[in-house]
């Protein structure tokens, strides 16, 4: 379990350093948080992103697409790093990301698959 403490630390300070976790490229219209603070994207327990809506428009869907390879990369990165299951990685990602959408009024996505703020 320190290990994974241990982790949580350097998760947070690589996450800023790799800085895949919150932004998206100048060429998309919205960025991460415009799209969290519509409605759009929500935030998954597996530490990446998704459509809101079954609808969502290109320009979601690409951003969505983008954030998750970036974050997915970075947790990669981080597994291997601390030489932990990038599921591990996942899931504290995911708890502290969702704990800030929550935070800020944005969509998280439960265990069960419903959408909330």
């Amino acid at each position: 379990m320190p290990h994974i403490l241990k982790f949580a630390k350097s998760f947070f300070v690589s996450a800023v350093l790799l800085g895949g976790l919150g932004l998206t490229s100048p060429a998309l219209a919205t960025t991460l948080d415009e799209a969290r603070a519509q409605g759009l994207v929500g935030e998954r327990p597996d530490g990446l992103v998704a459509a809101v809506s079954s609808t969502a428009t290109p320009n979601i869907a690409t951003l969505v697409a983008q954030i998750n390879a970036a974050r997915l990369s970075s947790y990669r990165e981080l597994a291997a790093k601390d030489r932990a299951p990038i599921e591990a990685v996942q899931a504290i990602a995911g708890e502290k990301l969702m704990g800030k959408a929550r935070s800020n009024g944005w969509y998280v996505l439960s265990p069960t698959g419903t959408w909330s703020r």
